[in-house]
């Protein structure tokens, strides 16, 4: 890994994006500035089984979308996309396809296991390529810094794949934050217990030691793409549980935290954070196989933001609890311990709380404190769309990288405070470093498999 001071962009060029999502700022404007001439999108999606079937959907239903290519390591999944698009050129490898339909396409989409994100993102952007890529933006802080500023830079128009802060939820959520209807902010809680969803993450010893064949519609060399070669294990990486291990996923905190964080993060206006620290589940902490390969099953994280006028006082702490790990009972008292939403996020406020349901209706507490208000609500937009209308010379995303980016740093923060838990790790931003605990720095990016690494990056 190359040394944090090395990086080529600072923290200054990396946070005028988060200003520009939060305050506005005329940068904003950089990351969506290069309409498609013709007034139709011609795209191809990367990654077409699984949620990369449902995001080639929802492309294809926009009036204004062509499908011209296709691309999945997984010859399966890839004619029963190509069934459904006909005339779509067909690919398994995405550099081929950035290669042979450099003039042919405009926008990709990028759903694919989090270890590829990058490379396939940062190699479209930088062929001029408007992107549409699946949370979290990528699998490593340094990956998400270098992302970020490329999009930027390129001009190019950006959208995670946040779909619900699209919601009339979320965007309603957002909306009452800035009004100040619970005044300023002082703690926040953030979880993530989606019953079942544990399944993809029960994990209990390291790799398998033996290869198994792959199937023969699998290119598993492209599967892997910039992580370590692993044997192939039936029913462990892929299809779904990938996301367990740390080679190809973020875990859970990873997966589903940019979903949770998203109408926090905007309607506070939040920056880079001060510090983070990890409370992990003791089995997985007390176990160097599992410590090394995967992620726990359940964890706590608390990250410590600057504050500003949205915040009482010159701090905010904000907790994060999944998996076997939940928010405070008094904190779900306050709505409900039995029926309190197991994704969701509570602020706290000087005037009041505000209980934001992952995919739900926000909620201000006390209620009868807030009954009979006359209160703003914001209609729901389709994600997919919003973003093809953008590149079509709309107005900007919703999740545009240059709001997404900052805070999918912030989340990847956790990750690696995950690796080293009960350490509160000091973060300097402009530097990218832990300098209160330098042997963490090495997780904010990973070497990637010889013949993988991408030009111009890092």
């Amino acid at each position: 890994m190359k040394k944090a001071d090395k990086y080529p962009f600072s923290r200054r060029e990396f946070l005028l994006g988060a200003a520009a999502a939060a305050f506005a700022h005329p940068l904003a404007a950089m990351t969506g500035n290069r309409p498609v001439p013709r007034g139709r999108l011609r795209h191809a999606s990367i990654g077409v089984g699984g949620m990369g079937a449902g995001d080639l959907n929802n492309f294809a239903s926009h009036g204004k979308v062509d499908i011209v290519a296709l691309c999945d390591v997984d010859e399966e999944k890839l004619k029963k996309a190509a069934a459904l698009h006909p005339t779509a050129r067909l690919y398994a490898d995405w550099r081929e396809l950035l290669r042979k339909e450099a003039d042919q396409i405009d926008s990709v989409n990028v759903t694919v296991p989090d270890h590829n994100h990058f490379a396939i993102a940062y190699s479209a952007i930088k062929a001029g390529k408007h992107v549409y890529c699946q949370k979290p933006m990528c699998h490593d802080v340094a990956e998400v810094r270098l992302l970020t500023k490329a999009a930027i830079k390129q001009g190019v128009v950006t959208q995670l794949g946040t779909q619900i802060a699209s919601s009339a939820g979320d965007r309603t959520a957002v909306q009452w934050i800035k009004d100040g209807l619970i005044g300023k902010v002082k703690h926040a809680y953030l979880c993530s217990n989606r019953p079942g969803a544990i399944d993809n993450y029960r994990l209990v010893g390291p790799r398998p030691d033996q290869a198994e064949e792959a199937p023969a519609s699998l290119n598993w060399d492209l599967w892997v793409g910039t992580a370590p070669m692993r044997p192939y294990a039936s029913a462990i990486y892929h299809p779904v549980k990938w996301r367990a291990w740390q080679d190809f996923g973020t875990g859970w905190s990873g997966d589903i935290g940019c979903h949770i964080f998203d109408a926090v993060w905007k309607g506070l206006g939040l920056s880079s954070p001060r510090s983070v620290v990890a409370e992990v589940q003791k089995s997985w902490q007390d176990s160097p196989a599992r410590r090394s390969d995967t992620w726990p099953q359940g964890d706590h994280i608390t990250w410590v933001f600057p504050g500003n006028k949205m915040i009482e006082g010159d701090e905010l702490t904000l907790e994060w609890f999944d998996g076997a790990m939940y928010p405070p009972e008094e904190i779900r008292a306050l709505y409900s311990v039995e029926n309190y939403p197991a994704e969701s996020s509570m602020l706290i406020g000087t005037e009041g709380a505000l209980l934001i349901p992952h995919g739900g209706t926000p909620v201000l507490l006390p209620a009868d404190k807030f009954t009979g208000r006359d209160l703003k609500r914001i209609e729901a937009r389709n994600h997919y769309h919003h973003y093809v209308d953008a590149c079509l010379g709309g107005e900007n995303t919703e999740s545009h990288f240059a709001q997404s980016g900052p805070m999918t740093e912030a989340i990847l923060l956790g990750t690696v405070a995950i690796r080293v838990p009960g350490v509160v790790l000091d973060w300097d931003a402009d530097k990218m470093r832990f300098p209160n605990h330098p042997d963490a720095d090495r997780y904010l990016k990973r070497v990637y498999r010889k013949g993988w690494n991408i030009k111009g990056a890092f």
